[in-house]
Order: structure tokens, then sequence, then C-alpha cells
């Protein structure tokens, strides 16, 4: 996983910490691991889809990839980029990744992804909330062209 950049408002070890997070859930994913994917989740995490479904909690979330990864998803692998990490507060960091599925060599990284950690009352990080949304470059392009004050500064 690449950072390309990075909120400078935490130590490095939060960093480290919340960056190992994201490891894990491409370990886990990458052995098809459903229980090892969610037990990186929250008990009352939020995961939402790029199709819309809404999964609540580690355990529904780790079920529902086991059967994923039992079927459509066998032998896929996540490739992700992390554009950025912001603590929001000493137990609260965002994290804004491109993403995306493949089997064999990774490709275009197609999906914006957002991930809200929380650090327990252990110390761990997990993810309490996750959001996937495919990017569609060309409604992007064409509403930055009819509209040109629509276009963000990252764009």
């Amino acid at each position: 996983m690449n950072i390309s950049t990075t909120a400078h408002t935490a130590d490095t070890a939060d960093t480290a910490a919340v960056t190992a997070v994201l490891d894990r859930l491409t370990a886990a994913w990458k052995a098809g691991d459903g229980a090892a994917y969610g037990a990186e989740f929250t008990d009352d995490a939020t995961y939402i889809t790029y199709v819309g479904t809404l999964y609540i909690g580690g355990t529904e979330i780790g079920t529902a990839h086991q059967a994923l990864f039992d079927s459509f998803l066998k032998g896929t692998q996540l490739a992700s980029e992390i554009i950025s990490i912001r603590f929001t507060g000493p137990g609260t960091a965002l994290v804004i990744t491109r993403g995306d599925v493949h089997k064999g060599k990774a490709g275009k990284l197609h999906k914006i992804q957002t991930y809200t950690l929380v650090r327990q009352a252990n110390g761990e990080w997990k993810v309490a909330a996750f959001q996937n949304t495919k990017h569609k470059a060309l409604m992007e392009a064409f509403s930055f062209k009819a509209q040109p004050a629509t276009r963000p500064a990252a764009a």
C-alpha cells in the first residue's frame, strides 16, 4: 500500500497503526479469510459497498465477505493507494484511498474509499465505517465541462 499524502497531526505510531489495519484487510482478502477481514471492524461498523449494500458490524461484514471469497471473488486481491490520513481527534482517523479488486496483476484503481477508524479502549485501531464508491470518470469529466465550478482542487 502506498501513502500519497499523510496529514501530520498525529504521531508516526498512530499513522503506522492505522496503515497496519489497512494492510491486514488486504492480507485477509488475499487469503480469502472473511473472519480475519471482519475482525478489523468494530462490532457496530457500517460498511457500504459500491453497489449500495449496507452491512452492519464486523461479524456480518466478515460473513458476507467469506461468501464472496468462496464464490465470485475467489482468488482476487485488493489493490489500494492511500491518498490521505487525517486525524480528527486523538482517537479518530479518516483515511481516503483509491482501490480496486483484481485477479493477477493490478490495473487501474477505479474506486474511491473512505475509512473511519477509531482507537479502541485497548489501544487498537478498528474500522468503524467504510464507504466504497466507483469512480465514473466520464460522468465526472462531463460534469466539470458543463459546470467548471464543480471541479474540486484535488481533481
